[in-house]
């Protein structure tokens, strides 16, 4: 039988009981021979003690099998937590691969990392990892891809084997690694010796850390993006937020500022790029930052014309029923469609124009001055593009978002020549009904916008 012990780090009160029993009943105990001064008031008086040195890992595994073969019962220490950057590893794989019949149980221990956790108070309250940047097992290609995915990953990082005499330079290699994700304020702990005499715990920044203040006594903890001090206290929150979203209002802001964050790199002018982030935000699709284009000012006229209560003309009910009617119902607009509208039905019969082009020709006699919103029909657009440039219509603003393929670059191209009257369009063969309702929603929503 083989019992791997781990002994924590270091105090007779971090060693759990149950190891304090293995130890107790062993015969035969193996371990680096430092570990043997905590753990003499526990070993039998007839038991066998065999230290080796640190590099001596392999060694102690076969002395390991060898008595345990011979029916002793064997202990093989370690400090901290058996199972993690400890001799359980080892002890397995030599047995797996020998094909051995011997019971092998690993008995946990508190590990540094857990430790230094808890003096830090709170470092470990969101995800983590650890990363032991020791190359002598570890091919340094190997053990710097795994530095880049923490960082990256913004996973709060404890360091085992951070420096030695021989391997001085890794950890100032790992600090200028994270300095490229994180910023230079992101909190480090460095813990030595923990719970023994020596104990020492400095807490420091990302920015500050003097690697010459660490060595193979020490565990290395660096905070995530969210970490904070608080006094001598490390705390990282639970969550990225304080809590999720949960209201409609709150899922949308949370939606929008993830846009935000993740939209490509663009020159699009702030209520434009606003536009563009509530068309992203309808579709789920970020390569409409490339699709949406408006005059200057645009989105920032209507802005003020809809507060003001402006009426707005659509080619299709969709369009109006895509414009948020909380935002209507407050500044008192005015919402028209003339798609089924008995005199729209006979001017498309007497002149042979479609539903849609036949209601924007009535609505352009009756609300000349509207915000003219066009989400299906290029026919409509077509005719609203014409009668500004024979002059007869001089409207607030044309949304142009047909979609298709029968005369919609055709209708855009047009709109696209207007110079006197602001307009905002979605280029190509892209739109719809809920890529024009976006944009009146964008325009209504001008001062929330946090860019």
């Amino acid at each position: 039988m083989i019992k791997v012990v781990g002994l924590g780090p270091g105090h007779s009160d971090y060693i759990i009981p149950m190891a304090t029993q293995a130890i107790s009943e062993a015969t035969v105990v193996i371990g680096y021979h430092y570990y043997f001064q905590f753990i003499q008031h526990l070993v039998h008086s007839d038991a066998l003690c065999i230290g080796k040195e640190l590099s001596e890992e392999e060694k102690r595994a076969e002395i390991a099998i060898q008595h345990a073969l011979e029916g002793e019962r064997v202990v093989v220490i370690g400090s901290g937590d058996a199972s993690i950057y400890a001799m359980a590893s080892i002890v397995y794989q030599k047995v797996a691969e020998q094909h051995l019949d011997i019971p092998v149980e690993t008995v946990p221990g508190i590990s540094a990392f857990i430790t230094a956790g808890s003096k830090l108070g709170a470092i470990l309250g969101h995800d983590f990892c650890c990363i032991s940047l020791s190359d002598l097992m570890t091919p340094w290609t190997t053990i710097q891809k795994r530095i880049h995915a923490a960082a990256m990953g913004d996973f709060v990082t404890g360091l085992y084997n951070p420096r030695s005499k021989k391997r001085y330079w890794q950890l100032q290699t790992l600090k200028n690694i994270y300095l490229q994700y994180r910023p230079a304020a992101t909190p480090v702990a460095i813990c030595k010796q923990l719970g023994r005499v020596e104990e020492d715990i400095k807490i420091t920044t990302l920015g500050d850390l003097d690697v010459n203040d660490v060595d193979m006594f020490c565990v290395v903890l660096i905070g995530n993006s969210q970490t904070f001090r608080y006094k001598n206290h490390l705390i990282t929150p639970r969550g990225y937020l304080n809590r999720k979203p949960e209201t409609g209002v709150e899922i949308q802001q949370a939606s929008f500022a993830e846009i935000l964050n993740a939209i490509p790199q663009n020159t699009l002018p702030k209520d434009t790029l606003w536009a563009a982030i509530r068309c992203i935000h309808t579709s789920g699709d970020f390569e409409y930052i490339n699709y949406v284009q408006a005059s200057q000012n645009a989105i920032t006229m209507w802005h003020d014309y809809l507060k003001k209560g402006g009426t707005i003309v659509t080619d299709v009910t969709m369009v109006a029923a895509g414009i948020t009617k909380a935002y209507t119902t407050q500044y008192n607009n005015e919402v028209v469609c003339l798609l089924n509208d008995k005199e729209t039905l006979q001017l498309a019969k007497d002149e042979g124009l479609t539903r849609s082009q036949a209601g924007i020709k009535l609505a352009a006699k009756k609300y000349p001055q509207a915000l003219f919103v066009i989400g299906n029909a290029p026919t409509a657009l077509i005719e609203i593009a014409d009668q500004i440039q024979e002059g007869t219509l001089s409207p607030t603003g044309v949304i142009g978002a047909p979609v298709g393929f029968i005369n919609v670059i055709e209708s855009k191209e047009r709109l696209k020549t207007i110079e006197h009257i602001p307009y905002a369009l979605i280029t190509e063969k892209r739109g719809g009904s809920n890529f024009a309702a976006a944009i009146v929603n964008a325009a209504f929503t001008l001062d929330e916008a946090k860019m």
